[in-house]
């Protein structure tokens, strides 16, 4: 069975991070064309913009700050540019910050959460899913985290952001279904990324053996899943919170 992406486009936020860009890859692997969004390294999103372009694959590199709606607008417009539509799109990017108690965690990091966690998808659906829903095709990819079923000390503003995209992948799910527009979610656990491999640092013992399958995932496994649910595979897969992570965490019904 071949994902077949070919005469697609897809867009992924953050697509210079260590999981953002074998997402891309990967996706063009499957033929689709790219959209290279980034926020400050433009050297990494040229570099991949040649890589996808070596696998026969057109890519267009964008820069935008994700919590802003004006600048996903601009960063729509140039994208259509590419192929006349942007059929897949993947909400990756995240701001990064330093994780403490919730009596010490700063008031920012809350903010910087929820607007990169749930106002980018906002934005996001505001700008890209009018169009699908007129095409009467499209996707619309999230990628959340275990974290949101742990609930560990000191995830408390990652989670927060990361609950608060859930509800709205949920409701939009449901909302754009008619349109045969799909909205999922892929939640990574502690994957395995290109800076653990130069680092050797692949093993970590003490999360390692609470996992089922008793290793960390790879960045290559998320993509695949994230290629699944851009695919005609997943065409009656909508509203799901997929976790990639070895069973670490298991939704109930």
């Amino acid at each position: 069975m071949n994902i077949h992406l070919a005469g697609q486009t897809a867009l992924i936020t953050g697509a210079t991070g260590q999981l953002g860009r074998v997402m891309a890859l990967t996706l063009a692997r499957c033929g689709a064309d790219i959209v290279i969004h980034y926020i400050r390294n433009e050297a990494k999103a040229v570099e991949l913009a040649l890589e996808i372009e070596k696998l026969g694959c057109r890519a267009m590199i964008v820069q935008a700050d994700i919590t802003k709606a004006d600048e996903i607008a601009a960063m729509k417009e140039r994208a259509i540019t590419l192929t006349g539509a942007v059929d897949i799109v993947v909400a990756n990017a995240v701001v990064q910050y330093e994780w403490t108690s919730v009596l010490e965690q700063p008031i920012e990091d809350y903010i910087s959460q929820f607007e990169s966690c749930v106002l980018q998808s906002v934005y996001l659906a505001k700008t890209f899913v009018p169009d699908m829903v007129s095409r009467k095709k499209g996707r619309i990819i999230g990628i959340n985290t275990e974290c949101s079923m742990q609930n560990f000390p000191t995830q408390s503003a990652y989670v927060a952001g990361k609950r608060g995209m859930d509800g709205l992948y949920r409701v939009l799910a449901k909302e754009v279904g008619s349109s045969q527009v799909t909205v999922n979610q892929v939640a990574p656990g502690w994957t395995i990324s290109e800076k653990d491999r130069d680092n050797h640092s692949e093993i970590q013992e003490a999360y390692d053996g609470q996992v089922p399958l008793k290793r960390r995932g790879t960045d290559q496994e998320i993509a695949n899943v994230v290629a699944f649910l851009a695919s005609d595979f997943a065409s009656f897969i909508t509203g799901a919170y997929i976790p990639v992570n070895g069973g670490n965490v298991m939704p109930a019904i």
